[in-house]
């Protein structure tokens, strides 16, 4: 199914216009978690109602998961899931590395999604008809890079902290087997993987939202996305992306041993 770009970019300006007036602005920040921190900012939870707004009056048939706001309609064939800010610790940070995930499955299958970043300008999104791009440079059509080795291969994390127990010393294994380990960035690293820049993303313990937008990103644009047991992304878990099929299995067989 092709989704109009246009209604990517709405979604996107939506989502802007309640996220950049707040970044490096930040008043109050709250904690979903009484034992840890999980934070939430009210420019999260503004984005988010902006960008529900904009799906249900376009598409009232439609369901819809957000992070911030609950489910509707999840019963329905087409679900856009929302995630208004990936990388809230960034965004409370200064750093210009989150972004506002939307994707929309079709029977669970993930077939469309943005990730935008407002405060550099970018947007990248997966329309049906390939991954693409827009922001400084000039808008250009996204492809993975033709990476096959882990001995050439850059790869991201969230933090090696994720990982628990024997799944912590696979993990570390693996990042001796790479030429280059980088740790944040969110779903940027993910965006990276389908812009040609990054080769390997590993992130334990995500949620749909943290995930099903990038999926179509990074397959559409040449990438393989599953769980660490090599099964559909969409539910989210303990996720594994990769440029190619042979660095995706590369790297499962170190990470699973």
């Amino acid at each position: 199914m092709m989704v109009d770009a246009d209604f990517m970019r709405r979604i996107a300006s939506a989502a802007a216009a309640e996220t950049l007036p707040r970044f490096r602005r930040l008043a109050a920040v709250e904690n979903k978690l009484a034992s840890g921190f999980d934070p939430v900012t009210e420019a999260d939870q503004e984005a988010e109602r902006a960008i529900r707004a904009l799906i249900n009056t376009e598409f009232p048939d439609h369901g819809i998961l957000g992070e911030e706001h609950g489910s509707e309609n999840l019963g329905n064939s087409h679900v856009w899931v929302i995630d208004p800010i990936d990388g809230t610790r960034a965004f409370i940070s200064g750093l210009p590395v989150w972004g506002t995930l939307v994707g929309l499955t079709i029977n669970g299958d993930a077939v469309a999604g943005l990730m935008s970043q407002p405060f550099t300008g970018e947007l990248f999104y997966a329309d049906g008809n390939g991954s693409h791009y827009e922001g400084p440079g000039g808008p250009r059509k996204l492809a993975v890079r033709k990476t096959t080795a882990l001995a050439n291969a850059t790869m991201f994390t969230t933090t090696p902290s994720l990982f628990k127990g024997e799944m912590r010393k696979r993990y570390d294994h693996l990042e001796t087997q790479v030429q280059l380990a980088r740790y944040g960035t969110d779903c940027y690293a993910f965006a990276m993987i389908a812009a040609g820049q990054v080769d390997i993303v590993v992130d334990p313990g995500l949620k749909p939202y943290d995930i099903v937008a990038l999926i179509p990103i990074i397959e559409q644009a040449g990438g393989i996305v599953t769980t660490f047991e090599g099964g559909s992304a969409e539910n989210g878990g303990d996720i594994i992306a990769a440029a190619t099929p042979e660095l995706h299995a590369a790297a499962l067989k170190v990470l699973m041993g």
